[in-house]
């Protein structure tokens, strides 16, 4: 049976909470065996990173110390899988540039809030978005600040009628994609700032689909 952690905590407005669970009920229909913590010392934990198939970091915001940061950084390196979404993976941590390099992507901004934006699958045959239609959905539109070695799999276009930002219209931004970190699978999604987005079909079948294969399932 795999086992996944999922660490939550960081801003509170993002329920780091009420997406913890839901995740795990994703993961536990998946037939993981899923340990959920609300702290960041277990990365220091040699000997339960060691039998981690996957984790999920639910976190926006906050430090890390540099004895966590070290023991998430080996874990993925070594091969476990890293599956995370919205500000819970790619706003976190924003002093830790090493950090950010493994995640493929840092938050910089969200013109106009939540809003309902559309999502493009730019990649129509990999095993994560294969089948899946563009959609739409009401969230944070997170402007990040991407790696170009990312594999992209899906993105959004900013119309830059938010507040003062027309010139960022016709911006296509990366919404979905996956890469390596050392030896380890690393997913993320940029979407899922409150946890009833993980009920869209669309959204939660790419969070499971890239869950799975962050642990090399699919």
């Amino acid at each position: 049976m795999p086992t996944a952690l999922i660490t939550w905590g960081g801003w509170n407005g993002h329920q780091p909470e009420q997406c913890a669970a839901k995740t795990a009920a994703i993961l536990t229909t998946e037939k993981f065996y899923v340990k959920v913590v609300n702290t960041l010392d277990v990365y220091t934990d040699k000997e339960l990173m060691s039998t981690l198939d996957l984790i999920v970091p639910i976190w926006t915001m906050s430090k890390i110390t540099k004895e966590q940061e070290k023991g998430l950084l080996a874990a993925i390196s070594s091969g476990t899988g890293l599956a995370g979404f919205h500000g819970g993976m790619c706003d976190a941590f924003r002093e830790n540039t090493e950090y950010q390099w493994m995640t493929g992507g840092q938050w910089v901004a969200h013109p106009g809030g939540v809003i309902e934006y559309e999502i493009n699958i730019s990649n129509l045959t990999d095993p994560i978005t294969e089948g899946i239609r563009d959609f739409k959905i009401k969230s944070e539109q997170y402007y990040l600040h991407t790696d170009p070695g990312n594999k992209v799999l899906a993105t959004t276009t900013f119309d830059g009628t938010r507040g003062n930002t027309s010139w960022i219209k016709g911006t296509v931004m990366p919404v979905v994609w996956k890469r390596q970190w050392g030896n380890g699978n690393v997913f993320y999604c940029s979407f899922g700032h409150a946890a009833a987005e993980l009920d869209i079909p669309e959204a939660r079948e790419i969070l499971r689909r890239g869950m799975l294969w962050a642990t090399k399932k699919v």
